[in-house]
C-alpha cells in the first residue's frame, strides 16, 4: 500500500506515518515526493510517499509480545539458519558490550520471533525505561531484515516488556482514581505510540475520565481529565 504525508521536515512527516498508522518505521519504504524549498519568507513543507504492507499495522504488528514457551527449560530449539544467525549476532552484540549472556529462543510466530537474553547483567543490558533493550532489538531487527526482510524480531529479558505493560497499566488506573477524586487533570510522562494505545484502551471503560495525547513527533504525553463529553481519545 502507499499513503502520503507532509510535514515540516523528512523525519516529522515519517513521525506523523509512524503515528497515524502505528507501524514500525523499519516496516515500511520512504519515498520523497517533494523536498523542502526554500521561498523567500519561509520554508515549504516536504512530502513523502511510504510504501508498506496492509498488515503490518499495531493491531497485527505488536512488538510487545508474552512469552509462549520456556526459554529458562531450553524448550525452543533453534530450527532454521536464520534463527541461529540472529541469536548469534545479538550475543555477540552483548559479548562486545562486555557482558556474558544466553540468547534463546522464548517464542515463534508467523513472521515474528522473539528472543530472551538471559544475563548477570540483565538490569544493564535492558537499561533506563528499556532503551538498552530497545536498541539491541532494534539493530537485530536491522540485521535479521538483511536475511529475511518479513521477519520481525522480539529481544526481552527478565520478561520486561510484559512487565513494564503491566506497570504502564496500573500507573494509569492510579492516575485515574487520582483524577477522579479531586477533579485536577494529570500530565503523563511522554510515551511513545504503542504506550500510548496501552494507556487510551486500558482507561477507555475507566468511568469518569477522558485521555487526550498532547504534543508533537512520535513521543506524546497523555493528559488525564474529567470526562466532560463523549470525545473519543486520540491516538
Amino acid at each position: 500500500m502507499m499513503k502520503e504525508f507532509e510535514g515540516r521536515t523528512e523525519q516529522d512527516a515519517i513521525a506523523k506515518a509512524i503515528e497515524e498508522l502505528h507501524i514500525e518505521r523499519e516496516d515500511f519504504d520512504v519515498e520523497i515526493v517533494e523536498p523542502v524549498r526554500k521561498g523567500l519568507f519561509k520554508k515549504s513543507n516536504v512530502k513523502i510517499r511510504i510504501h508498506f504492507d496492509e498488515g503490518n499495522g499495531l493491531d497485527n504488528q505488536m512488538m510487545y509480545e508474552r512469552p509462549v514457551l520456556d526459554v529458562a527449560q531450553g524448550d525452543a530449539p533453534i530450527n532454521s539458519e536464520l534463527e541461529q544467525k540472529v541469536i548469534a549476532f545479538v550475543a555477540t552484540m552483548i559479548e562486545k558490550m562486555g557482558y556474558e549472556s544466553s540468547v534463546a529462543v522464548s517464542f515463534r510466530k508467523e513472521r515474528k520471533l522473539g528472543l530472551n537474553i538471559d544475563s548477570e547483567n540483565s538490569s544493564i543490558i535492558i537499561g533506563r525505561k528499556g532503551k538498552n533493550l530497545d536498541a539491541i532489538q532494534l539493530l537485530a531487527n536491522v540485521y535479521a531484515g538483511q536475511i529475511d526482510p518479513d521477519q520481525k524480531i522480539v529481544v526481552d529479558s527478565e520478561n520486561y516488556r510484559m512487565r513494564h505493560e503491566e506497570q504502564l497499566i496500573r500507573m494509569a488506573f492510579k492516575t485515574a482514581e487520582q483524577v477522579k477524586k479531586n477533579g485536577r487533570s494529570r500530565l503523563l510522562e511522554p510515551m511513545n505510540p504503542y504506550e500510548r494505545r496501552l494507556v487510551h484502551t486500558a482507561l477507555n471503560d475507566f468511568g469518569g475520565v477522558e485521555t487526550k495525547s498532547e504534543g508533537e513527533g512520535l513521543y506524546k504525553q497523555i493528559r488525564i481529565s474529567n470526562k466532560r463529553d463523549n470525545g473519543i481519545p486520540q491516538m
